[in-house]
């Protein structure tokens, strides 16, 4: 596949103030969560009662090496540069192991502020022992939650018409897209990740999207839906919707608890395929990814296409019965 011209993306992150995440008993007993070269083994860390989650937008032109924090951040100076510093592991006091991501923002080359992005759900008052810290491990981990995957299990519709689990499919195989037809698979994902928290899966239950099994998707999923009546106000027909933004407790559900199996589809270029009877992006490859995938497809990226600008803003699905009025929507 020919290289293009490499493009600026945006991502929002959870995180905490590293101020929210303190030492409460150890060496550095009082102290703010920091980077990898300040942290001390078995110093025991509680959340604050009073944190609370922000979104940290960012800014990624071209490399991942160039990512910012992005214009409507509720964390850190638009345009300060952000590194992923570390990811490290905490110990419950039940055993239970929790991971997240350390951020650092740099202005003028010091330090600004520090973020931490749990991976799992952390309660306050609880005791969290700090006892491992991977360097190298966090741009991989940062790509693996920045692939949008498909559950074990999901129904993928063939060019043929037949109707295969995602598990079933093989490189080669022809998938039917919504824009070029017929279109061969080029690498296929496979993961297993701890279904907690904030990337805890998203099931869309049968029918609330037309969808003719229970879908669960990444929360991050991107959803393509057509109105034929604008009932959400976006002006347009044609919607890319996060599963994230759908959840309403009812019809669609974060699934929190044990472990999913995840699955990614890539293509030569980035596509809208069907699953489940409903349309949905395959894999992106951009700098968020790709460092998620094995040497073998590093020559591989994708040109902005135009269903790419069709995303929904987060505003106008705050109702909490977006998934009904899009299904309304897509049927008038």
């Amino acid at each position: 596949m020919p290289h293009t011209k490499r493009q600026s993306s945006a991502q929002v992150l959870s995180v905490y103030s590293a101020d929210d995440v303190f030492v409460s008993n150890g060496v550095a007993e009082g102290d703010g969560l920091s980077f990898a070269d300040e942290l001390v083994f078995d110093d025991v860390y509680q959340v604050k009662p009073s944190a609370t989650r922000h979104r940290l937008a960012l800014h990624i032109d071209g490399s991942i090496s160039k990512m910012a924090v992005g214009a409507g951040s509720d964390m850190g100076k638009a345009g300060n540069a952000l590194y992923l510093d570390c990811i490290i592991t905490f110990m419950a006091s039940d055993g239970s192991t929790h991971e997240g991501i350390v951020i650092v923002e740099v202005e003028d080359g010091g330090v600004e502020d520090i973020f931490f992005m749990p991976m799992t759900q952390m309660s306050t008052h609880a005791d969290y022992r700090l006892v491992g810290v991977n360097r190298d491990g966090a741009l991989t981990r940062f790509a693996e939650m920045s692939c949008v995957s498909f559950a074990k299990g999901t129904h993928i519709t063939l060019g043929s018409g037949e109707q295969r689990k995602i598990e079933d499919l093989k490189v080669g195989d022809k998938v039917l897209t919504r824009d070029d037809g017929q279109q061969e698979i080029r690498w296929i994902g496979q993961n297993t990740f701890r279904a907690t928290g904030e990337f805890a899966p998203v099931l869309i239950k049968e029918g609330t999207l037309h969808n003719t099994n229970d879908l669960i998707l990444s929360p991050d999923h991107r959803i393509f839906v057509y109105q034929r009546e604008d009932r959400l106000g976006a002006g347009r027909s044609e919607l890319l919707v996060r599963a994230r933004h759908l959840i309403n407790g009812d019809t669609v559900q974060q699934v929190d608890g044990g472990y999913i199996d995840y699955f990614q589809l890539l293509f030569d270029d980035h596509q809208i395929i069907y699953a489940e009877g409903i349309a949905a992006e395959s894999l992106l490859l951009d700098e968020r990814t790709r460092n998620a995938l094995p040497e073998t497809a590093e020559a591989y990226r994708h040109a902005h296409r135009h269903h790419m600008d069709y995303e929904v803003q987060e505003k106008l699905l705050k109702s909490g019965n977006a998934a009904d009025l899009l299904r309304s929507a897509s049927t008038r």
